[in-house]
């Protein structure tokens, strides 16, 4: 049953499953990402890497020798957990939508693993902080794991089009 004073239950047509805690996998966040985007509604659909808005990557300093090399790199993926997201829902209703649909042929933030990426464009690294363009989560983000789109060392392999 919805809960109109609850706006993040189940909207109609929407299925739910009663979980246990999770427990049989540890994330260790790296860091903390910074947007303009206060709450869920303030964020944009999908990032936009070449108009969105500018980001901050706080990395914690004890991984700032895994940045070596990063400014050869244009185009980052980057993985956070969206921590304010259910994990409960197997169908959802997105809010202009008339019917619902899976939860894995979605690309909304709530899922079983709350799992996050984009892919960013780098514009400048200031020590620890990247700042890059094309976020579309809250501001506070636990950052999980960053990647470099395409290695630069990895000129003549097969790309995920070619295999």
């Amino acid at each position: 049953m919805t809960d109109p004073a609850d706006p993040s239950g189940p909207r109609p047509g929407e299925t739910v499953v009663a979980l246990p805690p999770a427990g049989d996998a540890q994330l260790r966040f790296i860091g903390r990402i910074e947007t303009p985007f206060a709450t869920r509604a303030d964020c944009p659909r999908q990032g936009d890497p070449d108009h969105g808005p500018d980001c901050l990557i706080h990395l914690d300093p004890v991984w700032l020798p895994a940045l070596a090399g990063l400014e050869e790199v244009e185009r980052l993926q980057v993985f956070y957990w969206l921590h304010e997201a259910r994990r409960d829902l197997l169908t959802q209703r997105p809010r202009h939508a008339s019917a619902a649909r899976g939860t894995f042929a979605l690309r909304s933030p709530v899922r079983p693993n709350p799992i996050g990426l984009s892919t960013v464009r780098l514009l400048r690294r200031d020590g620890p902080v990247l700042v890059v363009r094309g976020l579309d989560c809250l501001s506070g983000t636990p950052l999980i794991d960053l990647k470099p789109l395409n290695c630069p060392h990895a000129a003549g392999r097969a790309t995920a089009g070619e295999v």
